[in-house]
């Protein structure tokens, strides 16, 4: 059995000549679905139907998302609830499977980890390759018309829920995935990027200096909800020089 990890950006239009190839090249692709109007589900069968694949489904395990104190092993216990369900479709069907990443498999998304854990199991051998795709942060430099740096200097790339300890830690510019308002609070002279569902119709943007667009974001935010059932973050922030 094969399985192909292909970066998918947010949809269709954002799928590169090389995963396009790859796609048509595949017997069906895999996904979980969390529940009966999953948008992002949404978003990936478009995928497959432009690309006439089949896409299989499977019920997404159960996770604990209210930030447990061990929050790696809660991770690592969803991952293998997920290798195990996705192995299944693998024994059942063979072939060569697709697995369709958001942004680019290599910037937080855990499919290659998942995939990993199936072939690390030994119970089925699996052979499989990564190829990437348009990452949200790129998405987010593109339409501000930005730099994701200054000249000469780093970028931060932080989930959320540990901004504040990048901020704690000296971190000045950094771009903040996985959450929406989390850790904002003491940084409204900073400046920030902000956009949500990029790259979709639900897309939504806003930027200055985060004490003064703060109510702006919240409202963008409601609508981008409010327009596709699900709201994607992504922002750069940057401290006033």
């Amino acid at each position: 059995m094969r399985v192909r990890i292909l970066g998918i950006g947010m949809g269709p239009r954002h799928v590169t000549v090389e995963v396009a190839d790859a796609l048509r090249g595949c017997d069906y692709a895999v996904a979980v679905r969390k529940r009966d109007d999953d948008g992002l589900l949404a978003l990936r069968r478009s995928v497959c139907d432009a690309f006439g694949v089949p896409l299989v489904t499977v019920a997404d395990p159960e996770r604990d998302r209210d930030d447990p104190a061990d929050y790696p092993a809660a991770v690592a216990d969803w991952h293998e609830a997920r290798a195990v369900a996705f192995e299944r479709v693998l024994v059942e069907r063979g072939g060569t499977a697709a697995f369709l990443v958001w942004g680019d498999p290599s910037l937080y998304d855990s499919t290659l980890r998942i995939v990993e854990r199936i072939a690390a199991r030994g119970r089925t051998p699996v052979e499989y390759d990564v190829l990437p795709g348009i990452s949200a942060p790129q998405i987010l430099a593109a339409r501000h018309g930005i730099v994701l740096h200054e000249v000469g200097r780093p970028v931060h790339v932080t989930p959320a829920r540990r901004l504040r300890e990048a901020v704690e830690a000296g971190q000045d510019n950094l771009v903040v995935m996985l959450g929406g308002r989390h850790g904002f609070e003491g940084l409204e002279d900073w400046t920030i990027w902000w956009g949500a569902n990029l790259g979709t119709a639900s897309e939504e943007l806003v930027a200055g200096r985060l004490g003064d667009v703060r109510p702006d974001i919240d409202a963008a935010r409601r609508r981008a909800r409010d327009g596709a059932g699900w709201v994607m973050d992504t922002a750069l922030l940057r401290r006033a020089s």
